[in-house]
């Protein structure tokens, strides 16, 4: 019998794929996570609306509706374990006429089919109470107190750090170019070099459907849908006190103004469907719409001061509804098809957990797995290290600042820099810590973060 080097594969390390890799971490199975950049979070799970939802828009009865509601629950918990910076905020979903507000019953009644039973139908007046600085026209609201906002850098680092931490292995830098399945064993061919496997899970994002064409499918068609972005200083956060959506429509969410963990008020996105998979650029005209769209709701918010602009891309798809089915006779499994991969994260993990569980592969977990780990507080409503006069006590590198605009301290850098995980680059940084997001966009503490970021990289060097 031919031996593989692991058990199961996961290819990709993004929020679903981290979730998978940690659950299965958990198993005695020997688990392997691939990821073609870099660096954990790197593709389509760097840049979105970083909200935790409840799925009161979902289609009710559908895997979809199923997976938001469990994954809402899931992270809630797992945001407790880790620390991860979460605001049971509070949406309002706003009308501006009066065919608008027509939906809103249905709306709710369709919140109601996917178990949520929260939402409160809004007179005009009432959505004026909750948010006195919007614009002029509102006829109506439905109120979603559930619909939260979440650190969405840390979730999928935690998972991935967990996943280590119970000995899985990360391959960054490892993108799949061919796939070979052998009756025992499959032969991952990639840019580092060979991986042979029993199972492979497919959690690669924008390139799950290349992927899923290695195993000789052509059922799932994704594409890029850039959706741009706009961050307010920190001074605008008393405008938008809570998530304000768009009656959606099949297509988006459509642009929503929210708060952020941070402390920051951020303004999009736009939807607009392009051919590069990688393109991430900011336009012109992506930025005069949303800004459009934003002066209706929040014209006071339209005088305060952008402090970063961004692009993220979403795997836009073909399906009617998420994918996740297992091939047992080519020992693959496919995750695809999500809008809302910070919510789904642990409920994907937890139904593939339950389709290995039909292999071949001893799923049971093992007994006293590392407690999950803690992650950095960086949620403007957390205790920061900069003002936390017990930890500055133990370790006066915590009392340093270097990023005057976030409060990051070097301390953090330093740790960042040095974990199971560690950032590799100045954008790595940036997510582990919050380090040069602030309003001088790093002008004032890039020099400073970059030689704490060289000396390490230079310690690690000497160290081989």
């Amino acid at each position: 019998m031919t031996e593989a080097q692991y058990d199961v594969v996961v290819i990709g390390a993004g929020a679903i794929g981290s979730a998978v890799a940690r659950d299965l971490a958990g198993t005695s199975n020997r688990v392997a996570l691939i990821e073609a950049r870099g660096d954990v979070c790197e593709g389509t799970s760097k840049a979105n609306t970083a909200l935790l939802c409840t799925g009161f828009d979902a289609k009710p009865n559908s895997l979809e509706s199923r997976l938001y509601s469990r994954g809402y629950e899931l992270m809630m918990k797992y945001c407790e374990e880790t620390g991860i910076a979460v605001d049971r905020c509070g949406g309002v979903l706003v009308a501006w006429d009066e065919e608008q507000a027509a939906t809103l019953p249905q709306l709710q009644a369709e919140a109601e089919l996917n178990g949520y039973m929260e939402s409160r139908i809004l007179s005009s007046s009432e959505v004026y109470a909750l948010l006195p600085e919007l614009g002029h026209g509102v006829t109506a609201g439905l109120e979603v107190p559930g619909e939260s906002i979440i650190d969405p850098w840390s979730v999928p680092l935690a998972c991935a750090t967990d996943a280590v931490s119970r000995g899985a292995d990360l391959h960054l830098n490892c993108r799949v170019e061919s796939i070979q399945v052998g009756a025992e064993v499959t032969t991952l061919s990639t840019s580092s070099g060979d991986i042979t496997t029993r199972w492979v899970v497919n959690s690669a994002g924008l390139g799950g459907d290349v992927i899923d064409r290695f195993y000789g499918y052509d059922r799932i068609h994704l594409f890029p849908r850039r959706g741009e972005l706009l961050v307010f200083d920190k001074l605008s956060a008393s405008i938008a006190p809570k998530i304000v959506l768009a009656v959606p429509s099949k297509v988006t969410k459509g642009v929503l103004i929210s708060p952020t963990v941070f402390g920051n008020v951020m303004l999009g996105p736009n939807a607009e469907i392009i051919e590069d998979r990688e393109d991430t650029s900011t336009t012109r005209d992506g930025f005069d719409f949303i800004l459009e769209k934003g002066r209706r709701v929040f014209p006071q918010l339209m005088e305060e001061e952008v402090t970063a602009a961004y692009a993220g891309l979403r795997a836009g798809h073909d399906q009617k509804d998420c994918l996740v089915e297992r091939d047992s006779a080519q020992r693959y499994v496919i995750t695809a098809a999500f809008r809302a991969g910070l919510t789904f994260a642990l409920s994907v993990a937890e139904l593939v957990h339950q389709l290995l569980g039909e292999s071949d592969l001893d799923m049971s977990y093992r007994p006293s797995l590392p407690a999950p780990v803690r992650v950095p507080p960086l949620g403007a409503k957390q205790l920061r290290p900069y003002e936390d006069d017990v930890l500055i006590a133990q370790d006066s590198a915590y009392g340093e600042v270097v990023c005057f605009c976030e409060r990051v301290t070097r301390g953090e850098i330093r740790d960042a820099c040095h974990s199971l995980i560690p950032a590799r680059d100045q954008g790595g940084l940036r997510r582990r810590t919050r380090v040069m997001n602030g309003r001088c966009q790093g002008f004032f503490c890039g020099a400073a973060v970059k030689a704490i970021l060289d000396e390490a990289l230079a310690s690690k060097d000497d160290a081989r």
